[in-house]
């Protein structure tokens, strides 16, 4: 039984689809799946999966993801049996949460109305712009998904759900970070997240489509500089908030900011349950919820001993980074690039990470405590730009940039200057 708290990612079709992007990492799994199985969880299975969650779950609330492939190809009669199976094995004072992350392809009226009546969250995948968004997320005949994704998006908002938009950071979206926020913004949901894209083909090189290092860093830099002087209180973004909770002497809530991880199971289609959702290979099964409950499998030592790696593994160049507490080295799965010394298992997108920390850490710091006191966002803002403009009066190109990173202004945040 499990002692600490624990979540599921449910993939109640597995790697099942109905679009095809480029990028996505999770249909090589769709070779790897029991094919006695069809690729959905059975009702039984469901019921099992519900049952054994709630059992284990230390409550109040308990917390179902639904993700995939793509989740609404289960079909909405599913999801109604879910909600009713939830509440039936649910203990008295108890409650639900459903988040159901989507590509918003089969969001019609009567799904939207179950979501809303049922009260999901909903997670939409949407990659900005048009060109970009069309470029990898396509149908299977080939044809671009912006436009119907849009329409799925304000098709949620009629019935009252704010989606959650989800945007990959790919080479190409990582040229225009202004022309993808503010597309995204102008969706007026109030919340974004920014995945980037890192992919390793066969032989262990960066795919095309994966983001650089230095290119995530400036996408994020960006986003930020346009974020903090002028869209504060209009919408949050997830790394900007989960960063804001540790400066406030919290925890981050997402695992790659974690010390260590592993508290994040999938259960698939077919019952089997992984380390995690970029680790679902045969050496990450850690059983199946046929044999095992779930509240026992979170506690396996190979679990653990996934989740304490992340920790026991971290370079020594990590050990003394001012951001630690922040990044704590990262995804695993991004854990390939070597350090200054030559030692194995540094995050690909440190350089990255650690220039948008230098140029966001301090403003968020100050975000904090100004919160603290009271002022309101335009307040907030107003105070941030007049301390920014005091920054940088008298710095030229060739100075070293205010944010502290060490590098020349030219080199650093010359473009981003106020």
């Amino acid at each position: 039984m499990a002692l600490e708290p624990f979540a599921i990612m449910a993939k109640p079709v597995g790697p099942q689809c109905n679009m095809e992007c480029s990028y996505c990492y999770y249909l090589e799994t769709e070779r790897l799946s029991d094919r006695s199985h069809p690729f959905k969880m059975s009702d039984r299975l469901l019921e099992r999966y519900i049952r054994e969650y709630i059992e284990a779950s230390p409550g109040p609330v308990v917390p179902f993801t639904w993700h995939g492939g793509e989740p609404t190809l289960a079909g909405l009669d599913f999801y109604r049996l879910a909600v009713e199976l939830q509440k039936h094995y649910l203990p008295a004072g108890w409650s639900c949460w459903n988040n159901l992350q989507t590509n918003g392809l089969l969001l019609n009226d009567e799904w939207c109305s179950f979501l809303a009546a049922a009260h999901f969250d909903v997670g939409l995948s949407i990659d900005g712009t048009q060109w970009i968004h069309d470029q990898y997320r396509k149908d299977y005949s080939g044809n671009g998904t912006y436009e119907r994704v849009v329409a799925a998006v304000h098709r949620l908002k009629s019935h009252g759900i704010q989606p959650d938009l989800l945007c990959t950071v790919t080479s190409s979206t990582a040229k225009e970070p202004l022309a993808v926020y503010r597309a995204l913004r102008d969706l007026n949901t109030g919340w974004i997240q920014f995945i980037p894209i890192v992919r390793r083909t066969p032989d262990g090189q960066v795919t095309e489509d994966s983001v650089s290092s230095e290119a995530y860093g400036n996408f994020m830099c960006t986003v930020f500089g346009e974020w903090i002087r002028n869209d504060l209180g209009r919408l949050d973004i997830q790394m900007f908030a989960e960063i804001g909770l540790v400066l406030s002497g919290g925890s981050a809530s997402v695992c790659w900011m974690a010390p260590t991880c592993g508290r994040v199971l999938i259960v698939e289609h077919d019952g089997g349950v992984y380390s995690c959702d970029h680790f679902v290979t045969p050496e990450y099964r850690v059983g199946d919820i046929e044999t095992s409950t779930l509240g026992d499998l979170i506690d396996v030592p190979e679990q653990h001993r996934f989740g304490s790696d992340k920790k026991d593994r971290l370079p020594t160049q990590c050990c003394s980074c001012p951001w630690l507490a922040i990044c704590n080295g990262g995804c695993p799965k991004d854990r390939f690039a070597t350090t200054t010394s030559g030692g194995a298992g540094l995050n690909y997108l440190c350089d990255g990470l650690r220039q948008f920390f230098a140029y966001a850490t301090e403003p968020l710091e100050q975000m904090v405590q100004l919160r603290k006191r009271g002022l309101t966002p335009t307040a907030i803002m107003a105070e941030l730009r007049a301390q920014s403009l005091f920054r940088w009066r008298g710095v030229g190109r060739n100075d070293p940039c205010p944010c502290g990173s060490g590098r020349k202004a030219k080199h650093c945040c010359w473009a981003r200057r106020p």
